[in-house]
């Protein structure tokens, strides 16, 4: 599955894991995936993604949006090119990108 989720032993943190390509066909997927838990601090492993689009960074627009603002979500294990996308995109404002 390109979309993984794993809540911690202390129900504090979920962490999203994404493989593969990072794009509109797993929208309902990754929505699935945060929506399901509020009250949290969220990460997004990116460790397996490979390819990062637009509709990318709207879903991840959309979850800070749906969210809040005062929840903590960190973007980790960018791979440099999909790092310099969110940087460049200026998501480091609304992210913790690790």
């Amino acid at each position: 599955m390109p979309v993984e989720s794993a809540l911690s032993s202390d129900g504090k943190t979920l962490t999203i894991s994404i493989s593969g390509r990072f794009d509109f066909e797993i929208v309902q997927e990754f929505r699935g995936a945060y929506s399901q838990h509020k009250g949290v601090n969220y990460v997004i492993d990116m460790r397996g993604t490979e390819h990062m689009d637009s509709s990318a960074l709207g879903m991840l627009l959309n979850m800070r949006k749906s969210l809040g603002d005062s929840t903590k979500i960190s973007i980790i294990n960018s791979r440099p090119q999909i790092k310099k996308i969110l940087t460049i995109s200026r998501f480091d404002k609304k992210f913790d990108i690790e």
